[in-house]
């Protein structure tokens, strides 16, 4: 089972490269999908609700930066509701809130976007670490 968790985490960083990356590929992109799927499957199958949580939102992000609305908002109400349902907090639910919101935005839906961005932005003053906490607040400055 580790080896999958290995596998898991390996697969989630270097789709945040992708994410990062400013001048991605067709091949990329689609690699990028793939990785983000790939590794919250594998934390999904672990049975680990807190990486389970950022790999929904991770495949949110990605969905979201495709422009598939519908997809980011499913597997962003994925996360924040693990969250939600295992009372994960910290940056996890902030960034549930975020993935929603971004959604939304991807969507044209600007009352839910403006919702969860606040929503997120209240999780964010509970981030215990300060360099967690602007790390995440700074994900909310383009919703």
């Amino acid at each position: 089972m580790s080896a999958n968790l290995d596998l898991a985490k390996a697969l989630f960083n270097e789709t945040w490269n992708l994410i990062d990356k400013t001048n991605r590929s067709e091949a990329e992109t689609i690699t990028m999908l793939h990785k983000a799927h790939a590794s919250c499957y594998l934390w999904r199958e672990a049975d680990s609700p807190v990486n389970n949580a950022r790999g929904e939102w991770q495949v949110s992000r990605v969905y979201s930066l495709l422009g598939e609305g519908q997809l980011a908002l499913l597997h962003g109400v994925c996360s924040l509701a693990l969250c939600q349902n295992h009372q994960i907090g910290d940056f996890d639910l902030a960034f549930g809130y975020e993935a929603v919101a971004r959604a939304h935005k991807t969507l044209g839906n600007l009352a839910p976007q403006k919702e969860h961005k606040q929503l997120g932005l209240v999780a964010c003053q509970a981030i215990a670490d300060n360099d967690d906490r602007d790390y995440t607040v700074s994900n909310f400055a383009d919703l």
